[in-house]
Parts: C-alpha cells; structure tokens; sequence
C-alpha cells in the first residue's frame, strides 16, 4: 500500500515576490522583464514536461542518459543513509533513476507549484510504496530550511535540468550559498549543468518546430490575464529566442509585433512596436567556469560526468 504524503507548506516562510508585485515592476522596467519562476503554475509545468519531449530540446535526455550511467557511481558516494531532497520536483525518470540506484529512506520535493507538487509526489509514493515521501510547497530560489519530520542528517540535493542557468552568475552564487545553509557539512549536491556549444544546437532547442516553448513563453502571459485583472492577450505576443554569445546565455522574450497598450489591474503599460518582454535567461557554463562558481558559493567539486558529445554535465558537489 502507498504511503501517504507528508506535505509542508512553506510559502509563509520562504515568501518570494509575488507576481503581482513582479508583474507591476517588470512591466514597468525599461527593458520590460518578469521572472523565469512564473512560467511553473500548473498548465506552465505540463508544457515544460512536453518540451522535454521534443527531438530538438537535449538537455532532458543527454541528462537521463548521464544519470543511468552514473547513478551507481552517485549512490556510492552519496552513501547507504542519504536522503533525496530534489529542488524542483518531479515524477520522471530522473528521479527514479536515483532512487532506484540509492533506495533512500525519505525523499523531499520541493516545488513553488502546489498542484504540480501534490501530483508528482503522490506519483512517486504510489510508485515507491517503501519510500517515505515529503513534500514542500516553497519557493527554493529564495532561503528556506529542511522542514520538520524530514530525516535531512545525510541529505543530497538534487537540481537536475541546468535550471542554475536561469540565474544570472551573481544570483546562482545567492542561490549556491543559500543551498550551503540549507545543507549540514558533508552533505551533496547534485546539479545538472547545460555547456557552452554550437549556436544552431542551442537555438533549436529554445524554438522548438512544434511550437511548446512559444506556447510555454506565453502561458506566462496566460497566468497574468487569469489570475490577476488583466486585459493582456498572449496571443498578440510572439515568441523570440537566441543566444547571447557574449552573455553566454540564451535568452528568451515575448515580442509585441505591434504598438499596444495593456492593463494590469488599475497600471497601464506601453509596448512600442517589436519591443520586448524579457521572461528567461540560460546561462551555459563550461565545466570550469561551473565549479569555480559553486566554489565561491562553499562547494566543493566532487566528481563530474558528461555524455561523449559534451552536451551536458552532471555535478556531484559537496558542502564544505
């Protein structure tokens, strides 16, 4: 029989800015910007799960395909009484692949979307019925702590699909040092990290021909118009990403075709004709330049496996 889920509700504690309060600032910025964090209500993470799926976004296998082959090698270092803490959770094969491999006693998820949280922990408790599963609704970009009732004495975090690129290097140094806290000494990290490459492959990864991540782009939109009082139309938004090689990011925006004015509540907002709303940064590191910067953030470099094409790695880290 599958265990129950042992839900945490972190918000309070852990409280981001919301995003109304980002909706109103951002649109009123020159450039125009709102947060990669918006993007995951429910419809916004049941599209990114179709993304992965899409023949010309590799992170999402090039990881699985690392992890299959290094999950023994993880769970050796890991060690027999680890924890699972995965930041931003998920019921894929990712995650099953270090279970399987660990066969930890507690497993926490932590994710900013609640529904999206409930649904894939109960997933994975129905699935793991000896697995005693936790759940945090909290936003892990910002402080927060390991909740109470969780066993987190020898715990591993787990942050797979280079979502640290959506930090500028600054914030993933923020976000590095806030996992140091999180984590007692000795405890692991495990990051999944996109590297620098040929521009084409990582354009089309960004511009899928099925059109998800134009339409992952604009639920951004969608959740503004449903959840705050807003007249915005997505649809009058088009999707726009490249790489920014000096940046050595690819950045993704919603375009305006045309001059138009929207309301969020009682503000009104100008778009002159091509201008943008900036809603995503991926950063690509190379392997060096990512474990100088978790460096800087405590961590220290543990081992490192990548797939033959140099696509993709995967870090296990370790809190000094």
């Amino acid at each position: 029989m599958a265990n129950s889920v042992h839900f945490h509700d972190q918000r309070q504690q852990a409280a981001g800015i919301s995003l109304r309060e980002e909706a109103l600032a951002g649109f009123a910025a020159k450039p125009k910007w709102i947060s990669p964090k918006h993007f995951y209500d429910r419809r916004g993470s049941e599209l990114f799960e179709q993304i992965c799926q899409q023949p010309e976004y590799y992170p999402t296998r090039t990881e699985e395909a690392i992890l299959a082959q290094a999950a023994g090698a993880i769970a050796e270092i890991a060690g027999h009484h680890a924890s699972l803490v995965e930041l931003g959770s998920g019921a894929s094969r990712k995650v099953r692949l270090l279970l399987e491999a660990m066969h930890p006693a507690s497993y926490l998820g932590i994710d900013i979307s609640q529904d999206f949280l409930l649904a894939s922990t109960t997933c994975l408790a129905g699935d793991y019925p000896w697995l005693e599963v936790h759940a945090a609704c909290a936003d892990f970009s910002q402080p927060m702590q390991l909740p109470d009732g969780f066993d987190g004495a020898h715990p591993l975090a787990f942050f797979p699909g280079s979502s640290i690129g959506n930090f500028t290097p600054a914030q993933a140094i923020t976000f590095l040092g806030n996992l140091h806290n999180l984590l007692p000494r000795g405890g692991g990290l495990l990051i999944g990290v996109d590297l620098v490459k040929d521009r084409q492959v990582l354009e089309a990864a960004y511009n899928d021909k099925a059109g998800v991540t134009a339409a992952f782009n604009r639920n951004l939109l969608e959740r503004i118009r449903q959840e705050l009082d807003s007249d915005i139309d997505p649809q009058r938004f088009v999707h726009h990403a490249f790489f920014n090689e000096r940046e050595s990011r690819i950045e993704m925006h919603l375009i305006s075709p045309q001059a138009q004015r929207v309301r969020i509540e009682s503000e009104a907002f100008g778009f002159a004709a091509g201008e943008s709303l900036h809603t995503e940064n991926s950063y690509k590191y190379t392997a060096e330049s990512f474990c100088d910067l978790a460096g800087a953030a405590g961590f220290k470099a543990i081992a490192r496996w990548s797939d033959a094409r140099q696509l993709f790695s995967v870090h296990y880290l370790e809190r000094e």
